[in-house]
C-alpha cells in the first residue's frame, strides 16, 4: 500500500511539471498572438503588391531663346533714315476685328501698324518689327524653352512649391519615340492603360526660387565665449587637440585631461569649449582664399543629430586637398546640393574658372543643381561616377576622383564615431567646422608628401598642435576684427 502511494505521488510530480510548462507555452503563445495582431502578421498567401517605381532621372539642358523686345519709335526712326520717308500706317477693313487697345508684344506699337494676319482666326503681324503674335503670345515670357531633341516649344504640365515642370508633348519627338521603342509589348500595353506610369518624354524643371535665397550654414552664438573660460589657451589647444585632432570623444578627453595633464575638466566643458571655438574659427574657414584648382569631388556622408540622421555634403578640391565646402542638412535634396555648391562658388571672390568641372556619384540631385546655376547664368561640368564597379567608360577613366572623395568621408567618419551623435544639429555643424579647420590647417596630409593643404605662414613656426590651434583661434579673430564681422542668432 505505501509502494502505491509512493507510485502516485511521484505520478503527480510528473504530471505537474509537464502541465507547468503546457501552461508557460501557452502564455507565450497568447502573449505573441496580442504583440502582433492579424494586420500585421505576414502572410504568404496575402502578400502586398509590390510596384516598381521609377527613379529619378535628370534630362539634359533645354534650348533656351531670350526673347528680344525693342522700341517702336526707335524702329520707325531707323525705317524713316533708311528709306527716306516715314512707315505708313496700316489700313484696314471696316470688318477688321482689330482693338484699337491692341498693342505689338515685342515693340509696343499701336493697333494702327498691326495686321490681322489669319482672317479673323486670333494671329496678328506688325508692320514695325514684322513679328507674329497671338493673345497668348510668347513675348509674355523673358524667355522660351524648347525641346533640345526636336526644337519644339516646352510646354508647362505643373507647378510645385519650388519648381515648374515643362514636357514636350511632340508625338514624333526622337526623345519620346526612342524611349517608346526600347519597352517590351507588356510595358507598351500598360502603358496605353497607364501612361503616369512612365516616363518617356522630355521633361525640364524649372526652379522657382532665386540665388539670393540660397544660404550657408550658420552658427548660433555659444552659451560660453572664449574671453569668459578660466582655463588657459594652452589648456584649450589640449582640449581641441584630443577632441578633434585624435578624435576622441567628449568623455574621453575629459578623462585624459585628468588622467595625464592633472586638469579637471568635464565633459560639457569640453563641448562648450568646442562650442566656443567653431563659432570663432568658421568666418574664417569659410572665407580664406586658397589657392584653389577647376576641378572637384563631391559626395554627402552622414551625421547624427538628436538621434536622427543629417547628411553632410563635402566638395574637395582633388588637386589641392582641401575641403572648399561643406553642409549640413536634415534632408539630402537638390536644395542642399545648390546650397553646398553655392558655398564652394563663394570662394572664388573674382570669377569662376573655366572650365569648372564637378565630379560626384550617381544622384540625380546635382544634374539638378547644375540646370539651377544654369538659369542664373552660371555654367559647369558635372561627371557622375556611378557604383563601385567600372560599368562604363566615364566610371572607369574617373574612379581615382571618387575613390578621393570617398577617402574623405573615411577619413571623416574615423574622427567622428567617437562622438555617438550629437544633442543639436547645431552641434554637429560646429564639429564639422571644426574638423575642416583641422583638415585644412593642421593636419598633414600624405598625397602632399606630408605638407599642410592650406599654407599659413604664422602657423609655420608652431611646433606642436595645442599651440596651432591656440595660434589659429588668434588669426580667426583677428580675422573678425579687421572685417567687422557681425553675428547674429
Amino acid at each position: 500500500m505505501n509502494l502505491i502511494l509512493v507510485l502516485l505521488l511521484i505520478l503527480s510530480c510528473i504530471v505537474s511539471v509537464y502541465l507547468y510548462r503546457f501552461v508557460r507555452l501557452l502564455q507565450q503563445v497568447i502573449f505573441n498572438l496580442w504583440k502582433y495582431p492579424e494586420s500585421r502578421r505576414p502572410d504568404r498567401f496575402n502578400l502586398p503588391e509590390r510596384k516598381d517605381y521609377s527613379k529619378l532621372t535628370v534630362d539634359a539642358m533645354p534650348i533656351i531663346e531670350i526673347v528680344k523686345k525693342y522700341d517702336f519709335n526707335a524702329l520707325l526712326d531707323e525705317y524713316a533714315l533708311k528709306h527716306g520717308k516715314p512707315l505708313k500706317p496700316v489700313k484696314h477693313r471696316k470688318d477688321s476685328n482689330i482693338s484699337t487697345s491692341l498693342t505689338c508684344p515685342c515693340c509696343g506699337a499701336p493697333y494702327i501698324y498691326l495686321y490681322d494676319n489669319t482672317g479673323g482666326r486670333g494671329q496678328f503681324l506688325c508692320k514695325v518689327c514684322n513679328s507674329t503674335f497671338s493673345q497668348k503670345n510668347r513675348f509674355s515670357k523673358s524667355v522660351i524653352l524648347k525641346c533640345p531633341h526636336c526644337k519644339s516649344v516646352l510646354q508647362k504640365i505643373n507647378e510645385r512649391s519650388d519648381f515648374f515642370v515643362h514636357k514636350c508633348i511632340n508625338p514624333n519627338c526622337s526623345f519620346y519615340l526612342d524611349n517608346y521603342s526600347k519597352l517590351s509589348e507588356e510595358d507598351k500595353a500598360k502603358f496605353k492603360e497607364h501612361p503616369e506610369s512612365f516616363k518617356l518624354h522630355y521633361l525640364y524643371r524649372e526652379f522657382t526660387f532665386t540665388l539670393d535665397s540660397v544660404t550657408s550654414n550658420s552658427l548660433k552664438p555659444p552659451k560660453v565665449q572664449l574671453s569668459n573660460i578660466h582655463a588657459s589657451s594652452y589648456v584649450l589647444g589640449l582640449v581641441l587637440s584630443y577632441f578633434v585632432a585624435y578624435g576622441l570623444s567628449s568623455r574621453m578627453t575629459s578623462a585624459i585631461m585628468w588622467d595625464i595633464h592633472n586638469i579637471r575638466i568635464s565633459r560639457q566643458t569640453v563641448l562648450n569649449y568646442a562650442r566656443a571655438a567653431s563659432f570663432i574659427l568658421k568666418p574664417f574657414v569659410d572665407n580664406f582664399q586658397h589657392k584653389l584648382s577647376n576641378s572637384f569631388c563631391g559626395d554627402e556622408t552622414y551625421i547624427k543629430a538628436r538621434g536622427k540622421t543629417h547628411y553632410i555634403f563635402f566638395f574637395f578640391d582633388s588637386v589641392k586637398k582641401v575641403i572648399v565646402a561643406n553642409y549640413v542638412s536634415s534632408k539630402r535634396d537638390t536644395w542642399s546640393a545648390i546650397c553646398a555648391i553655392y558655398s564652394l562658388f563663394k570662394k572664388f571672390k573674382d570669377s569662376l574658372p573655366k572650365p569648372l568641372h564637378f565630379f560626384v556619384d550617381g544622384n540625380p540631385i546635382y544634374l539638378l543643381a547644375q540646370h539651377f546655376f544654369a538659369q542664373n547664368k552660371i555654367n559647369f561640368d558635372v561627371t557622375q561616377i556611378i557604383g563601385l564597379t567600372n560599368k562604363d567608360e566615364v566610371s572607369k577613366e574617373f574612379r581615382p576622383l571618387k575613390q578621393i572623395i570617398e577617402r574623405l568621408n573615411r577619413t571623416f567618419k574615423y574622427y567622428y564615431k567617437h562622438t555617438n551623435g550629437f544633442d543639436s544639429l547645431d552641434g554637429a555643424i560646429s564639429y564639422v567646422n571644426l574638423f575642416t579647420a583641422y583638415f585644412n590647417f593642421l593636419r598633414p596630409h600624405s598625397a602632399l608628401d606630408g605638407d599642410i593643404p592650406a599654407t599659413v605662414p604664422e602657423l609655420a613656426d608652431v611646433d606642436n598642435m595645442p599651440g596651432r590651434w591656440c595660434k589659429l583661434l588668434s588669426l580667426a579673430q583677428d580675422y573678425i576684427a579687421s572685417n567687422h564681422v557681425a553675428f547674429s542668432s
